[in-house]
């Protein structure tokens, strides 16, 4: 009788059921690692996230990433990375991007906006329209 009141014990299981629990066990523990892993990528991406703004018009510098050149009423203009520049000396100024100037591809990042009708592309406060195989700087 005292053998059979063991059968019935809750906390003693059958050797049925050891490897069901082992296994869940198992697969919570890897649920709990994948959730861990993916909170720290995404933490990880969170904080590589750079918001650029466009330099107030005067900004010296002394060097910028692969310029292009564009002429425009017979004055060279510097453009990289959206930005416009004229050279003063060896250094760079950051200028307002003069309206009827023409480049012939947009900066990563453009959005493209409809403005009265209008398809327009946008980039740092900048508003060009497509002309051809152009983009044409634009008030708006």
């Amino acid at each position: 009788m005292y053998h059979m009141s063991l059968n019935l014990c809750p906390c003693l299981k059958s050797k049925e059921q050891k490897p069901k629990i082992i296994y869940i066990m198992k697969n919570f523990r890897n649920l709990i690692m994948a959730l861990l892993v993916l909170g720290t990528m995404a933490a990880c991406g969170a904080q590589t996230k750079v918001v650029r703004v466009y330099p107030k018009h005067g900004t010296v510098v002394t060097t910028i990433h692969r310029p292009k050149v564009v002429v425009h009423n017979k004055t060279n203009f510097y453009f990289a990375d959206g930005i416009w520049y004229k050279v003063r000396g060896r250094r760079y100024v950051v200028c307002a991007a003069p309206v009827g100037i023409r480049v012939r591809t947009l900066p990563r990042g453009h959005k493209i906006v409809w403005r009265n009708g209008r398809k327009l592309y946008s980039y740092k406060g900048i508003w060009y329209k497509k002309t051809g195989r152009n983009f044409v700087v634009v008030t708006v």
